[in-house]
């Protein structure tokens, strides 16, 4: 199961990739309900689900937060103070012979941090919230690639019954040619060419059951399994909702996860310049001690502090490249929104294209095509058409099926794009096209 931490996380995950969930709860009607009742299935959910949790790259990326969740717990540590004890005057010649003499001193000396500490703190702090960002970045693109593979098995079994409906046109075709043979109506030929239709879409059909099967398999190996239990997804790729505009997209630009990267790597870069600025500063370390005078049995109070030299020119240097990377994240930041605007501006006018076509073939194109093909077949039958001519009308129904398809698979494909692009939803809530 999910930590409680990662639970608002999962939730807004599967609320950016809500246009694929829509289809598992209310529009299973044209995919699932002609595959085997006695299949599997998986839904998007579990899938993101078990991506979270048994993923090897984000496994791998957790273990380097908590790696670096530990060096900023030791970097709240102060140094320790050091214990010395000296021994002085001793075991040397003429008087300084044996220890009559000797001066023995036990002090204790510490360095004076002063704003340092903090500054290690705040360093190894804005490490951890640079990983912790690149963490949730990582598991959006884990969740993204996730649907992303969703989609492409959605996308062969929906390409399967297409192919189901085809063999069914096909088969249909070779009893009405065979009709027409028998009746000395036709040449053995047409015969012929229809049985080979038949046979070539026969193998297509089967080349979708290993397509759709290497298919899961990638998908499985999302969450690290090799064997996968399920044989199918749920979901209907037809049902698209309207997708939020690009300017609504645009305005929130700065809420991209590669946005959230560059901010955190600059919260990073300030911490590192703060932490440089600080070690230049000399670190005094101050000694005290007590000191024992053997010849006359007294004792006396020894103190004194260090202060190194040239420290802040030995940092100067770096210094100095810390505030260029500060600077470099700014133009950086130009160059990013740029880059994201124009690739969301793109991707926002495919899909409203693809969106387009799908709405023209379910509304238009495939219903006009259905009934020319039922008035092409008839007319067939009757002698009226040729065998050609009803050929020829049964392809662009089918070519129309596919486009179908196809426009919907490029339709969500952008729209899972967009999502990751962005990290918000690119549809519009409560949305029903």
């Amino acid at each position: 199961m999910l930590s409680r931490s990662k639970r608002p996380l999962f939730g807004y995950i599967l609320l950016l990739f809500s246009t694929l969930i829509q289809a598992e709860t209310s529009g299973r009607l044209n995919l699932n309900a002609d595959l085997n009742e006695n299949t599997h299935g998986m839904n998007l959910r579990q899938a993101i689900n078990k991506t979270f949790e048994h993923n090897p790259a984000l496994k791998s990326l957790h273990h380097q937060l908590r790696a670096q969740q530990g060096l900023e717990l030791q970097a709240g540590f102060a140094a320790s103070p050091e214990l010395d004890f000296v021994v002085e005057d001793a075991l040397g010649t003429g008087d300084f012979k044996g220890m009559d003499m000797a001066q023995a001193t036990l002090g204790i000396s510490w360095v004076v941090e002063g704003e340092i500490r903090q500054s290690f703190i705040d360093e190894a702090h804005a490490g951890t919230l640079s990983l912790s960002t690149e963490e949730n970045i990582k598991r959006l693109d884990a969740a993204a690639e996730t649907a992303r593979l969703y989609l492409i098995c959605l996308s062969h079994q929906a390409r399967m019954i297409n192919a189901d409906n085809t063999l069914k046109l096909a088969s249909e075709t070779v009893s009405a040619v065979h009709k027409r043979v028998i009746a000395g109506k036709a040449p053995e030929a047409e015969l012929a060419r229809a049985e080979a239709e038949l046979a070539k879409k026969q193998l297509d059909r089967e080349a979708l059951d290993h397509q759709l099967n290497s298919a899961i398999h990638l998908l499985a190996a999302q969450w690290g399994v090799t064997q996968p239990h399920f044989t199918q997804v749920e979901g209907d790729i037809f049902r698209l909702p309207t997708p939020l505009s690009f300017e609504t997209l645009k305005n929130r630009i700065e809420q991209s996860p590669d946005f959230l990267r560059l901010l955190s790597d600059k919260r990073l870069r300030q911490a590192q310049l703060t932490l440089m600025q600080s070690q230049s500063n000399p670190q005094w370390r101050v000694n005290l001690g007590l000191r024992h005078f053997e010849f006359t049995n007294d004792q006396a109070l020894v103190a004194g502090i260090s202060i190194p030299f040239g420290e802040r020119t030995q940092n100067t240097g770096r210094i100095s490249a810390a505030r260029e990377r500060i600077s470099q994240t700014h133009a950086l930041q130009d160059e990013l929104r740029v880059r994201i605007q124009t690739t969301l501006f793109v991707l926002s006018q495919q899909l409203q294209h693809s969106i387009h076509r799908v709405d023209a073939y379910q509304e238009q194109i495939i219903p006009r095509l259905e009934a020319a093909f039922k008035q092409t077949r008839q007319a067939y039958e009757m002698g009226r058409y040729s065998y050609l001519e009803w050929r020829s009308v049964q392809a662009e129904l089918l070519d129309a099926r596919t486009s179908l398809i196809e426009d919907s698979i490029d339709a969500r494909l952008k729209m899972i794009e967009i999502e990751r692009l962005t990290g918000i939803p690119v549809t519009r809530p409560a949305d029903n096209r």
